[in-house]
This record gives structure tokens, sequence and C-alpha cells, in this order.
């Protein structure tokens, strides 16, 4: 068995940065119920659109990082087929966690263990209007002020 040190080290929580977190930002972990991701997302969009009649401006931007992309994947497609004109737009990225392990017994040494997670987080993935995906893809939708159409 390769965890036998385990029960001689505890795990030093890392203190999390204070990040501020944007109204249309959501942040979809393992734990958390897709049904719940899904329906503030409508809600942001739905209300973006209320205060401007223009789809291209309503956004949402889902982060996740290791086993959540799957179901923030999913939540995107979802998004996509209940509002019409939304595009996705999907980076993934790579991050290094370090996990920092101190002795509970003298004589022995502080362990730091460095894992490489996927993430898609910055820039997260975007849920967006036709216009606003279409430019960051380089394509010029039609009625925008300064493209050839």
């Amino acid at each position: 068995d390769n965890l036998w040190w385990m029960d001689k080290y505890v795990r030093v929580e890392q203190p999390k940065t204070d990040e501020t977190i944007n109204p249309n930002e959501i942040r979809v972990t393992t734990q958390g119920k897709m049904r719940s991701y899904i329906s503030y997302a409508v809600f942001c969009l739905k209300k973006k659109n209320e205060e401007n009649p223009e789809p291209r401006d309503a956004e949402v931007l889902l982060k996740a990082m290791g086993r959540a992309i799957n179901k923030t994947v999913t939540i995107a497609e979802i998004l996509k087929r209940r509002i019409a004109g939304l595009h996705q737009i999907t980076r993934i990225d790579s991050t290094n966690i370090t996990d920092v392990w101190e002795p509970l017994e003298e004589g022995l040494d502080r362990i730091e263990s460095v894992r490489h997670v996927s993430s898609m987080r910055d820039p997260p993935t975007r849920i967006a209007g036709s216009s606003l995906a279409m430019l960051e893809q380089g394509i010029a939708p039609k009625g925008v002020a300064g493209w050839e159409s």
C-alpha cells in the first residue's frame, strides 16, 4: 500500500485568495448540483436580456478545475440548447497545485507535492450571445458597426 505515510502526516490548508466573483461568473465543482448551475446561468442570461435587449451583451462565465470540467461542458451544452443564439468559447489550461504535509511525529520531514490539474479558469468557458462569440473568433456578424458584412 502506497499510502502508509498518511497516518503520520497532516495536510496543511493553503490560504485562499480573496478573488472577487462577478455576478455572471459560475464556479462549477464536482459536489454542486447541475440543475442549480443551469438555473443560475439562465437567470443571469435572461436578466441581462431584460436590462439590455441585445442578446450579444448577455454572457455567463463558467470556471472549473479537474473533474468538474466534464460537468462544465455539459452545462454549457444544455444552456446552448435552452437559449437560442448562444455560443460557447472554451479554453482549457492547466495549473500546478502544491500540497504541503506537516509531520505528526518528530524526526520526519515536511512534504510538498505538486499536482498538475487541468482547468477552465483563466479565461473561463464563456457562454455568450452570437455577436460577442463571433467577434472573439474573428468572424464578423452582420450589422456590427466597423465590420464589413
